[in-house]
């Protein structure tokens, strides 16, 4: 893998499900989606990827990640689907299935808000360990964008791992980072190889999925 590779990533948020319109931290959860109140968004995405050709598809092995998959319809015949644990969301340990009142008043907890999650969390991933597994996907993502010939990449995941990825290739403020679920980013991505089968991903631009259509004056 000595040269340079462009690949087009498109990385998108599950649906809605329960615990998020409840609030409550989902992490690696196997929560499914709640309909009818995931359709509309799901709908919206099918039709912002219905004319777009993925040579690969990547997504979370949590089942709502599947689910989204599965009504987005972005999978052509043809393509193949990696079900990738290391697209699930950060693992929130003796958080998850709570809610911000049950946590607020512990020391823990509001020293990992302040840290903008760099702590680990107990029982759970800092924001490092997160960071950590996605560049060892994103590895494998050039490894076999240059032995396939893969040029346009999709990834059903996570608010968490899409905030992460965004932090990296378009170098935002963690706050800054969230995205609605089933909507995500798109990166015109450059890999930078070496010799040694090592390398490094420039973003060259991103936007929003779906597109966002500008207010006409």
């Amino acid at each position: 893998m000595a040269t340079d590779l462009t690949v087009e990533l498109v990385a998108v948020r599950h649906g809605i499900t329960a615990w998020n319109l409840e609030r409550r931290y989902q992490g690696q959860q196997d929560i499914p989606l709640l309909f009818p109140d995931a359709e509309a968004g799901l709908l919206a995405l099918r039709e912002a990827l219905e004319s777009e050709r993925f040579d690969a598809v990547y997504s979370s092995d949590l089942q709502r990640c599947q689910q989204t998959l599965e009504w987005a319809e972005a999978a052509k015949p043809g393509v193949p689907i990696t079900l990738e644990p290391r697209l699930r969301e950060l693992d929130f340990g003796e958080y998850e299935g709570k809610i911000y009142d049950e946590l607020k008043d512990l020391s823990h907890y509001r020293a990992w808000v302040d840290s903008v999650g760099e702590l680990q969390i107990p029982g759970g991933e800092s924001a490092a360990q997160l960071r950590e597994r996605l560049d060892a996907w994103l590895h494998d993502v050039a490894a076999n964008a240059q032995a396939d010939g893969h040029k346009k990449v999709l990834a059903v995941t996570h608010g968490g791992v899409i905030r992460e990825l965004r932090r990296r290739f378009e170098t935002i403020h963690f706050w800054d980072g969230t995205v609605a679920q089933a909507q995500g980013r798109r990166w015109q991505l450059i890999y930078h190889a070496d010799t040694n089968g090592k390398g490094e991903w420039q973003c060259s631009s991103s936007s929003a999925v779906p597109a966002q259509v500008s207010a006409t004056p």
